[in-house]
């Protein structure tokens, strides 16, 4: 069975990051995705639900919760490793519960953990701002991506929390000590999976 890590985190948490230099650690047993480049994956496969996909991306609409579960849930079932991490799923209470019911229909991906990266709203502006590369890295854009993250959050935490899948990292180090101490949890957390 395939274990699967969600990775949560404000904007500028590092969440990307971290997944990306774990999977890069563990080339042979975890794969890391993120949503966005799941649903940009199966447009160019040119599946029916790629095509499905691509013409509402097209229109700037968003995919509806139920393609993106099963998008995710397909990515997962396919996986080429037996650890799985996903960042930045689930972003609302929908996507949270939706996600859980599909886990719970199937028995070939189990939910390991659910890892919250945490830090201070002031870091996490404080890095969003001072890496601001885009139009969408000013303090209004933050402003609402912060709000988007922390309005479901306590929803999420306590979801998770009272399943006992919640672990909460500090965000606030270095990136070598977040990943170091990410990397022993996920690998232990997966050994130690029934």
């Amino acid at each position: 069975m395939k274990k699967l890590f969600l990775i949560i985190g404000a904007p500028g948490s590092g969440k990307t990051t971290d997944a990306q230099l774990i999977a890069s650690k563990n080339p042979k047993t975890i794969v890391h995705y993120s949503t966005g480049d799941l649903l940009r994956d199966e447009v160019k496969r040119g599946s029916e639900q790629g095509k499905i996909i691509g013409e509402i991306i097209a229109k700037g609409n968003l995919v509806p919760l139920e393609i993106v579960v099963s998008t995710i849930i397909s990515a997962m079932q396919k996986a080429p490793r037996d650890i799985i991490l996903i960042d930045g799923y689930p972003r609302s209470v929908e996507q949270m519960q939706a996600l859980h019911e599909k886990l719970e229909s199937q028995n070939l991906v189990k939910l390991a953990s659910v890892i919250e990266v945490s830090v201070s709203e002031a870091v996490a502006r404080e890095r969003v701002l001072g890496r601001a590369r885009g139009a969408d890295d000013n303090i209004e854009v933050f402003n609402n991506r912060m709000r988007v993250f922390l309005d479901p959050l306590k929803s999420i935490e306590n979801f998770y929390g009272a399943r006992k899948l919640l672990h909460k990292i500090n965000g606030e180090r270095t990136i070598e000590e977040i990943v170091a101490e990410m990397n022993a949890f996920v690998l232990e957390t997966a050994k130690n999976l029934k």
